[in-house]
C-alpha cells in the first residue's frame, strides 16, 4: 500500500491533467501541485516508478494490439495462393518472411532461414516481396514476381540474394539469363498490373501488422524483426508449435 500511494500522485499528474482541471478549484489545484513537487524534492524515485509502470503498460498494449492484428491477418499472412513457399508446403508451422533483395539485413538473415529449413523438415516459409528501398527494389521485386511465371522463383531469388554489390536491373537481367529465364518475357511480364497490385498487397498487410522495416518474419503470434540466428528461430518455431497444441 505504501508504494500504490508514492506513486499515486504522480500517476495523476501524468495521466489525467485535465480531469484534475475541471474536478479541482484553483486553490485545490495549486495545494495538489504543491504536494507533488514535494514528493518528487523528498523522492525522485517517484518519478522513475511511475515512468517505468507506464512504459510496462503501454509495452502491453502494443503487444496485445500486435498479436490482435496478427489473427485477423492470419489468412493473408500464410494461406494466399500466390505467394511462394518453400521448406514443407504442409509443415504445421509457418515462417512469414517480408524481405527486400537489396536489404543487407535480410541477406544476413538468408542463411539462418535455410539452417532452420535444413534442421526441421516441419517449416513452411512463405516468401512475402516487401520492396521499401526505393525503386531499384521494386524492380527487383517485379522481375522475382515475374519469374515465378517461368517457375523460376526461387532460383533468381538465391541469385539476387547471393550477390554482394546493389541489385538493379542490369545484374537481375544477368542472373535472370544465367538461369535461363526468357528475358524478354520476363520483362514484358514485370508490368503486368496484377504483378504491382501483389506488391501493393504485400505493402498494405505489412503496414496493417506494424512491419517497420526488412526483414520481418511473422512465427506463429510473433512479430520478428531483424537478422536474428538460428538458434533464435529455432526457439520461436518451437513456442509456435508448443503454442498450436494448446
Amino acid at each position: 500500500m505504501f508504494r500504490i500511494l508514492r506513486i499515486l500522485p504522480l500517476l495523476m499528474l501524468v495521466a489525467a491533467p485535465l480531469a484534475a482541471q475541471e474536478s479541482f478549484t484553483p486553490d485545490q489545484r495549486t495545494e495538489v501541485l504543491d504536494i507533488l513537487r514535494r514528493a518528487l524534492r523528498e523522492d525522485p524515485s517517484i518519478l522513475r516508478e511511475a515512468m517505468a509502470a507506464l512504459d510496462a503498460a503501454e509495452t502491453r498494449d502494443r503487444a496485445v494490439a500486435a498479436a490482435q492484428a496478427l489473427a485477423a491477418e492470419r489468412d493473408a499472412l500464410a494461406r494466399n495462393p500466390a505467394d511462394v513457399v518453400r521448406g514443407n508446403p504442409r509443415g504445421d508451422v509457418t515462417v512469414v518472411e517480408f524481405f527486400d533483395v537489396r536489404c543487407g539485413y535480410c541477406r544476413q538473415l538468408t542463411p539462418a532461414i535455410t539452417e532452420l529449413i535444413r534442421r526441421d523438415p516441419r517449416v513452411r516459409l512463405v516468401l512475402k516481396d516487401l520492396p521499401i528501398l526505393g525503386p531499384n527494389s521494386v524492380v527487383a521485386s517485379r522481375a522475382l514476381i515475374a519469374a515465378q511465371r517461368q517457375g523460376k522463383y526461387g532460383e533468381l531469388y538465391d541469385a539476387l540474394m547471393a550477390l554482394s554489390g546493389d541489385v538493379a536491373e542490369p545484374q537481375i537481367r544477368r542472373e535472370a539469363e544465367r538461369l535461363g529465364l526468357d528475358w524478354a518475357r520476363l520483362r514484358r511480364d514485370m508490368e503486368a498490373p496484377d504483378v504491382m497490385a501483389r506488391i501493393e498487397t504485400n505493402l498494405a498487410l505489412a503496414r496493417r501488422i506494424g512491419v517497420e522495416g526488412t526483414p520481418a518474419m511473422v512465427i506463429g503470434d510473433r512479430l520478428v524483426g531483424g537478422a536474428v540466428p538460428v538458434e533464435t528461430l529455432v526457439q520461436l518455431v518451437a513456442e509456435a508449435r508448443t503454442a498450436q497444441r494448446r
